[in-house]
């Protein structure tokens, strides 16, 4: 196996375009670089450099040999900046931003695991999203597969998979049965939220009313659109994800058909370029979706 050792020596000829001033810039002498390379090439059986008027030159096997190394090399200096990184988490701030049904119970016992596990660091729940990844604005966002993510420049890190209930009022004539058929819910007001926290596809919410959906208000804020439907003023449709937050007086229930799944993301920048505090809250999030129900 070659040294690392090797692979900067022989880096550092080829940027210097000699082994004297290699040997100055590694604090060597020229006849040990000399021999470090001559050890290099004995070991891949090819002449890495041919003599040139002013000192050397790559040969084509020795282009290819360098750019292996630096490749290398900086793939090691990478991983010895995050792993240090990494293990100084002893201050530094990791901003997320999610979405209102994410952070009724998810995102909220994410921090405290976190916090307990990073007392240093600062958590900040911020307004942005996934677009604010590219800014460097927000260093985790939760999103879902109903966004329409450009993903360049940005990493999506898959979370967890949540199903939809219908939310009725407590008192509703259908609020009894185990399953409720969206048909029965055809002549019913809904209730709207925002996206992603909304009625989700209307194509398929159509389909399985036999009908549009008559959309009769609508609520960005999560406890308002509860208070709607607790007055008995439409039906709305919840994330399990925020199922234990829903107020005792509205009841949820899966639907016939089943409503559409959707998938809970993270998205974050590119290893190369995503902070230790995000690295380490990403961690956090998919431990804690792993066990989730």
């Amino acid at each position: 196996m070659l040294e690392t050792w090797s692979l900067r020596v022989l880096v550092e000829v080829a940027e210097r375009g000699s082994f004297s001033a290699a040997a100055n810039a590694l604090t060597m002498t020229q006849p040990a670089v000399s021999r470090q390379i001559a050890a290099l090439e004995h070991r891949v059986g090819v002449a890495l450099f041919r003599r040139v008027p002013r000192g050397v030159a790559p040969t084509a096997a020795g282009t290819i040999a360098i750019d292996e190394a630096r490749a290398i090399l900086g793939r090691l200096a990478g991983m010895e900046a995050r792993l240090g990184a990494f293990a100084e988490l002893r201050t530094g701030l990791v901003r997320v931003s999610a979405f209102p049904s994410a952070n009724t119970e998810f995102v909220p016992e994410a921090i405290r695991r976190f916090s307990d596990l990073y007392p240093g660091v600062d958590v900040s729940l911020v307004v942005g999203g996934w677009r604010a990844i590219r800014s460097g604005d927000v260093d985790v966002a939760l999103v879902t597969d109903w966004d329409r993510v450009d993903d360049d420049g940005v990493a999506l890190v898959p979370l967890l998979e949540e199903e939809h209930r219908v939310a009725l009022p407590a008192e509703h004539r259908l609020a009894g049965l185990t399953t409720v058929p969206l048909r029965e819910l055809r002549g019913e007001t809904w209730i709207e939220g925002s996206h992603p926290d909304c009625l989700g596809p209307l194509e398929g919410l159509e389909k399985a009313l036999g009908g549009p959906p008559r959309i009769g208000f609508t609520c960005d804020d999560w406890t308002g659109k509860q208070a709607l439907v607790a007055a008995g003023m439409g039906v709305t449709i919840i994330s399990t994800l925020a199922g234990s937050a829903v107020r005792p007086d509205v009841a949820l229930r899966p639907a016939s058909p089943a409503l559409p799944r959707r998938h809970v993301l993270a998205a974050v920048a590119p290893p190369a370029t995503r902070t230790a505090a995000a690295s380490a809250m990403l961690i956090v999030l998919t431990t804690l979706a792993a066990g989730y129900h």
